[in-house]
């Protein structure tokens, strides 16, 4: 290839070299919940009119279910495989979206996993082996050969959270992001999805860094995606970061010639967009960048490519076509996801679940009463068929629906009839919440209230209805409906995020009692005074005192919410018992293992020997426990066991508890089932400090389970 052939490569809609026989290839796809018509890879037409399109993310997050995840991947990839066959999709997806939610008014909430940098990068790994592993080929010798169904990508690395608040954009932002906050949180799914999902594709992101563009900065990408955890496959900017860097961030007050070159440098490989096939030649003739860069970079794109068959096609998956989409069986995994993420937050005098055959007339009332595309957020293609809730509601009985209001409500124009349905009905059902409108990419709320007259209309109808009244909340980010809690005219609420395709069924499945709810909130739910307190961009996890900074996720924040993370109920009651648990763990240091010092809380004793450096130890060290869950309820129903570990008190600045692990397990009525787990000590009892060591504290650990439904404490002898 000449050196204007191969720069012509080097962006999404690479050119291929037709003297050579080489193809072009558009490399933009997107399947973040399906396959999507987001990015010109991929189309619907009359052969291929949609795909199975998913619950957002976000809801899918609050099932805690990592075979769903992965099962989601593997139909997403089928489908895509399939429309490849059909010459109606591309072979490379670049999803998930895998930034932690670090503030509950960042816009794009529905795209994410949540708030937990461990169950992001779970969700990671569990999504990317999805869409990626080809059946038999896991565990392959070489990784850098090893077979792909399609090719997935973690994006948008690295602390990226703020799209466009009050002014400030993502195309200009300077995160300012602490190293400790960077390893514990912002890096940590990313690592996660590069070392155990073995993802072939990362993305850079918008924003500055400390006021170095992502997608320019050495130490992020070629130092730590492909050095230090050795990414096997190619480094993407996000579409047009280049011309950001140039005419937003103005970094260095470079040319698209000179941002190219740092680009590339800095361990870039494909610009989605134009200015590598439009510059990169010209840097090389400057002086500016070598010729072998653009050959790794090549090297990179084209070894995927091979993986994924793309030069010589994957008998494997020849068969796959248009009978492979749109299945019953895949409709049928998203109505089963949307079961499992949609939360129970309060169920008084057990309400729910309402027994169809003692209503007749039902109002179905709300915004969403009647939603479809609202449904399915952003990133989304062409649904199979739609199911709203009013479509599923009517089976049910008479149904009278009104609409209240829109999203926005900017009226109370549409509010009384909606009264009069719900005085006439047996049951009420509110659907409310938020939508694109609201919450997005490129923008973000400076509120956490429900738009307009919203509140209003739910409490006026709730009034005056004749029968009980169920609030569904379709949204990503948490609302401050303490109003709706506290009224007990209201007597049971569902967060349904935004379900998916078949979304209307699957909330009438839970409200109807053929499905138990047992989703969990992935987010914690602040009151609404939480944005008075800092700003968005205020990017530190851990409270500032001197400026009155509360802290952020479950993890730092300790003040009063509307609903913790981890927080759902279900129809039927749990008990745990711990069968058998590791109480102590002895860690032997050897001479050149020294131990570290840890910052205590004033008053606090220290232990001799505080801590001890991880990177510095190199025998494994587990510990493990077993649990009884008893169902001792009336309904068969899925328990969401989510295990957490505290560290010794008295250590300064550090979490108040973090996720470790979790698990979903079905238990019939009157049954019981045993769950074992097994931990890594590094892993689950480690801290990041000041410094951004990752440090293992000696002393008494907590390993607490639930909302501290069950404790133990865990003793580490550093000896």
């Amino acid at each position: 290839m000449t050196l204007a052939e191969k720069v012509q490569q080097l962006g999404n809609k690479a050119a291929g070299v037709p003297r050579l026989g080489l193809p072009k290839y558009e490399w933009w796809s997107e399947a973040l919940h399906g396959v999507s018509n987001v990015g010109p890879g991929t189309y619907f037409d009359e052969l291929v009119p949609g795909a199975t399109s998913f619950p957002p993310v976000i809801l899918t997050a609050a099932a805690f279910n990592e075979s769903l995840w992965k099962e989601i991947g593997q139909v997403v990839s089928t489908e895509a495989r399939a429309m490849y066959n059909l010459g109606r999709a591309g072979l490379t997806y670049w999803s998930p979206n895998i930034n932690v939610v670090r503030d509950p008014r960042w816009g794009r909430a529905t795209e994410t996993p949540g708030e937990d940098p461990y169950v992001v990068g779970a969700y990671a790994i569990n999504y990317v082996r999805g869409l990626q592993d080809v059946e038999g080929t896991e565990n392959f010798a070489d990784l850098n050969s090893r077979p792909l169904k399609v090719s997935s990508c973690c994006k948008h690395y690295a602390a990226y959270d703020v799209d466009n608040w009050l002014g400030v954009d993502r195309y200009h932002f300077d995160a300012q992001v602490t190293e400790q906050d960077m390893s514990e949180t912002f890096l940590k799914p990313f690592e996660m999805c590069v070392k155990d999902g073995d993802v072939s594709s990362v993305m850079c992101s918008y924003n500055r860094i400390n006021g170095i563009p992502a997608c320019a900065d050495t130490k992020l990408l070629k130092d730590t995606i492909r050095g230090e955890w050795n990414l096997h496959g190619y480094i993407v900017s996000d579409c047009d970061s280049l011309e950001v860097m140039v005419n937003g961030h103005k970094w260095l007050g470079d040319t698209g010639v000179e941002a190219s070159a740092q680009a590339l440098k800095a361990g870039m490989d494909l610009d989605c967009g134009v200015y590598y096939p439009n510059f990169t030649e010209s840097a090389v003739k400057q002086g500016k960048v070598k010729v072998k860069e653009i050959d790794n970079s090549l090297k990179q794109l084209y070894v995927v490519l091979m993986r994924l068959g793309f030069f010589d096609g994957n008998p494997i998956y020849n068969s796959l076509g248009k009978k492979d989409v749109c299945s019953q069986e895949h409709i049928e995994l998203a109505r089963e996801a949307a079961k499992e993420g949609i939360v129970l937050l309060k169920n008084a005098n057990e309400t729910l679940p309402i027994n169809s055959y003692k209503i007749k007339k039902l109002a179905v009332v709300g915004p969403h009463a009647n939603a479809t595309t609202a449904m399915i957020g952003n990133y989304a293609g062409i649904p199979c068929k739609f199911i709203s809730p009013l479509d599923a509601f009517s089976k049910y009985g008479e149904v009278k629906y009104e609409v209240g209001c829109d999203v926005k409500c900017p009226n109370e124009s549409l509010i009384f009839p909606a009264m009069q349905a719900a005085k006439e009905a047996d049951v009420t059902i509110i659907f409310a919440g938020l939508d694109l409108s609201v919450e997005a990419e490129s923008l973000d709320r400076t509120d956490l209230l429900l738009p307009g007259y919203q509140t209003q209309f739910i409490n006026q109808v709730a009034q005056v209805s004749k029968g009980p009244v169920i609030l569904v909340i379709m949204s990503a980010g948490g609302v401050d409906i303490n109003f709706a809690k506290n009224n007990d005219n209201i007597k049971a609420i569902l967060w349904a995020g935004y379900p998916g395709e078949q979304g209307g069924r699957a909330i009438a499945d839970v409200v109807f009692g053929h499905y138990n709810p047992g989703g969990r909130l992935p987010l914690t739910w602040y009151p609404a005074d939480y944005v008075d307190m800092l700003p968005l961009t205020s990017m530190t996890l851990r409270p500032i005192d001197s400026l009155g900074y509360p802290g952020r996720t479950y993890k730092f924040y300790n003040g009063s919410t509307v609903y913790p993370f981890g927080y759902g109920l279900s129809y039927t009651k749990f008990n745990y018992t711990i069968l058998s648990a590791k109480r102590s763990v002895d860690i032997k240091l050897e001479k050149t293992q020294h131990c570290r010092d840890l910052e205590y809380k004033e008053g606090v004793n220290k232990p001799a020997c505080p801590s001890v450096l991880i990177d510095d130890l190199d025998c494994q060290y587990d510990f493990e426990f077993e649990v009884e869950v008893q169902n001792v309820g009336r309904r068969d129903g899925d328990e969401v066991i989510i295990v957490y570990s505290k560290p010794p008190s008295g250590i300064a600045s550090t979490h108040a508890k973090q996720v470790i692990g979790f698990q979903r397990v079905f238990v019939e009525a009157g049954k019981t089932e045993k769950v074992k787990f097994v931990f890594n000590v590094y892993k689950s009892l480690g801290i990041v400090d000041y410094t951004a060591y990752n440090l293992l504290p000696s002393g008494s650990h907590t390993i607490s389970l639930g909302d501290d439904l069950v404790t133990f404490p865990l003793q580490v002898n550093l000896v």
